[in-house]
Protein backbone atom coordinates (compact mmCIF):
# COMPACT_ATOMS: atom_id res chain seq x y z
CA UNK A 1 0.00 0.00 0.00
CA UNK A 2 1.45 3.54 -0.91
CA UNK A 3 1.39 5.57 2.30
CA UNK A 4 3.09 8.63 0.64
CA UNK A 5 2.70 11.45 -1.76
CA UNK A 6 3.65 10.97 -4.60
CA UNK A 7 4.43 14.14 -6.83
CA UNK A 8 4.44 13.10 -10.55
CA UNK A 9 7.26 15.17 -13.08
CA UNK A 10 5.74 15.64 -16.09
CA UNK A 11 6.47 12.51 -18.75
CA UNK A 12 9.63 12.05 -20.90
CA UNK A 13 7.02 12.62 -23.95
CA UNK A 14 6.45 16.34 -22.32
CA UNK A 15 8.39 19.34 -23.67
CA UNK A 16 12.08 19.43 -22.70
CA UNK A 17 13.28 21.51 -19.95
CA UNK A 18 16.30 21.96 -17.52
CA UNK A 19 14.05 21.60 -14.48
CA UNK A 20 13.89 17.96 -15.19
CA UNK A 21 17.71 17.20 -14.84
CA UNK A 22 18.70 15.94 -11.76
CA UNK A 23 21.33 18.16 -10.06
CA UNK A 24 24.81 17.54 -10.12
CA UNK A 25 26.50 16.99 -6.53
CA UNK A 26 29.50 14.95 -5.31
CA UNK A 27 29.50 13.79 -1.82
CA UNK A 28 31.77 10.76 0.10
CA UNK A 29 30.05 7.24 0.87
CA UNK A 30 30.36 6.41 4.37
CA UNK A 31 33.60 4.97 3.53
CA UNK A 32 34.90 7.74 2.81
CA UNK A 33 35.17 7.41 -0.65
CA UNK A 34 33.99 10.50 -3.34
CA UNK A 35 31.39 9.78 -6.05
CA UNK A 36 29.40 12.06 -8.31
CA UNK A 37 26.17 11.61 -9.41
CA UNK A 38 27.72 12.03 -12.77
CA UNK A 39 29.47 8.82 -12.35
CA UNK A 40 26.29 6.96 -13.08
CA UNK A 41 25.53 8.66 -16.29
CA UNK A 42 23.31 6.76 -18.32
CA UNK A 43 22.13 4.29 -15.61
CA UNK A 44 19.10 4.87 -13.63
CA UNK A 45 18.74 5.90 -10.56
CA UNK A 46 16.90 5.43 -7.46
CA UNK A 47 17.87 8.54 -4.84
CA UNK A 48 16.43 8.03 -1.40
CA UNK A 49 16.74 10.67 1.19
CA UNK A 50 16.23 8.97 4.60
CA UNK A 51 17.35 9.15 8.42
CA UNK A 52 18.19 6.82 11.15
CA UNK A 53 15.32 8.26 13.56
CA UNK A 54 12.27 7.65 10.87
CA UNK A 55 10.59 4.13 11.02
CA UNK A 56 9.09 4.63 7.11
CA UNK A 57 12.63 4.76 6.23
CA UNK A 58 13.56 1.76 8.04
CA UNK A 59 10.73 0.01 6.67
CA UNK A 60 11.68 0.68 3.45
CA UNK A 61 15.23 -0.48 3.38
CA UNK A 62 14.85 -3.71 2.65
CA UNK A 63 12.82 -2.86 -0.36
CA UNK A 64 15.54 -0.94 -1.79
CA UNK A 65 18.16 -3.61 -1.15
CA UNK A 66 16.15 -6.09 -2.88
CA UNK A 67 15.40 -3.47 -5.72
CA UNK A 68 19.11 -2.87 -5.82
CA UNK A 69 20.20 -6.37 -6.27
CA UNK A 70 17.59 -7.17 -8.80
CA UNK A 71 18.17 -4.12 -11.23
CA UNK A 72 22.08 -4.13 -10.75
CA UNK A 73 22.43 -6.05 -13.62
CA UNK A 74 20.63 -3.87 -15.54
CA UNK A 75 22.59 -1.17 -14.49
CA UNK A 76 20.03 0.74 -11.46
CA UNK A 77 21.75 2.22 -8.93
CA UNK A 78 20.25 2.79 -5.19
CA UNK A 79 21.57 5.69 -3.47
CA UNK A 80 20.70 6.52 0.01
CA UNK A 81 21.32 10.41 1.02
CA UNK A 82 20.89 10.18 5.21
CA UNK A 83 19.68 13.67 6.65
CA UNK A 84 21.24 12.38 9.91
CA UNK A 85 23.18 15.30 11.72
CA UNK A 86 25.79 13.19 13.90
CA UNK A 87 27.72 12.19 10.83
CA UNK A 88 29.06 8.86 9.44
CA UNK A 89 29.69 6.67 12.10
CA UNK A 90 26.34 6.26 13.85
CA UNK A 91 24.94 6.06 10.12
CA UNK A 92 27.07 2.93 9.35
CA UNK A 93 26.34 0.63 12.42
CA UNK A 94 23.01 1.63 11.94
CA UNK A 95 22.76 0.49 7.96
CA UNK A 96 25.30 -2.60 8.93
CA UNK A 97 22.27 -3.86 11.77
CA UNK A 98 19.90 -3.37 9.03
CA UNK A 99 22.38 -5.08 6.39
CA UNK A 100 22.15 -2.38 4.01
CA UNK A 101 24.20 -3.03 0.53
CA UNK A 102 22.70 -0.25 -1.46
CA UNK A 103 25.76 2.72 -1.17
CA UNK A 104 25.26 5.65 1.40
CA UNK A 105 26.87 9.07 2.08
CA UNK A 106 25.15 11.74 4.30
CA UNK A 107 23.56 14.50 2.58
CA UNK A 108 24.94 17.82 2.55
CA UNK A 109 22.90 20.85 2.93
CA UNK A 110 23.75 21.67 -0.59
CA UNK A 111 21.89 18.35 -1.62
CA UNK A 112 18.92 19.35 0.30
CA UNK A 113 18.70 22.50 -1.85
CA UNK A 114 19.37 21.33 -5.16
CA UNK A 115 17.00 18.39 -4.31
CA UNK A 116 14.40 20.28 -2.34
CA UNK A 117 12.10 21.02 -0.12
CA UNK A 118 12.95 17.71 1.34
CA UNK A 119 10.62 18.56 3.88
CA UNK A 120 9.56 15.05 5.03
CA UNK A 121 11.48 11.36 4.59
CA UNK A 122 11.54 9.06 3.13
CA UNK A 123 11.92 11.26 0.08
CA UNK A 124 12.45 9.15 -3.32
CA UNK A 125 13.99 10.65 -6.52
CA UNK A 126 13.77 8.17 -10.01
CA UNK A 127 16.17 9.04 -12.45
CA UNK A 128 16.13 7.95 -15.86
CA UNK A 129 19.10 6.95 -18.28
CA UNK A 130 19.05 10.17 -19.60
CA UNK A 131 19.39 12.11 -16.37
CA UNK A 132 15.78 13.41 -15.98
CA UNK A 133 14.03 12.92 -12.99
CA UNK A 134 10.46 11.52 -13.22
CA UNK A 135 8.76 10.70 -10.22
CA UNK A 136 9.04 12.11 -6.65
CA UNK A 137 7.87 9.93 -3.95
CA UNK A 138 7.61 11.37 -0.39
CA UNK A 139 6.55 9.21 2.12
CA UNK A 140 6.47 5.25 2.57
CA UNK A 141 6.34 3.11 -0.52
CA UNK A 142 5.75 -0.60 -0.56
CA UNK A 143 8.14 -2.68 -2.41
CA UNK A 144 5.74 -4.00 -5.37
CA UNK A 145 5.39 -0.12 -5.96
CA UNK A 146 8.37 0.58 -5.76
CA UNK A 147 9.55 -1.83 -8.02
CA UNK A 148 7.12 -1.02 -10.31
CA UNK A 149 8.26 2.96 -10.47
CA UNK A 150 11.86 1.23 -10.74
CA UNK A 151 11.08 -0.45 -13.77
CA UNK A 152 9.55 2.71 -15.79
CA UNK A 153 13.12 3.72 -15.52
CA UNK A 154 14.08 1.08 -18.02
Amino acid sequence: MLAGVLLALPRAGAAQSSDRSAPPFAVRDLEGRSFRLSDYRGRPVVLDFWATWCGPCRASMPHLDVLQERYRDRGLVVLGLSLDDYGPAPVRRYADRLRVRFRLAMASERILDLYGPIRSVPTTIFINRRGEMVRRVVGYVDGETLEAYARELF
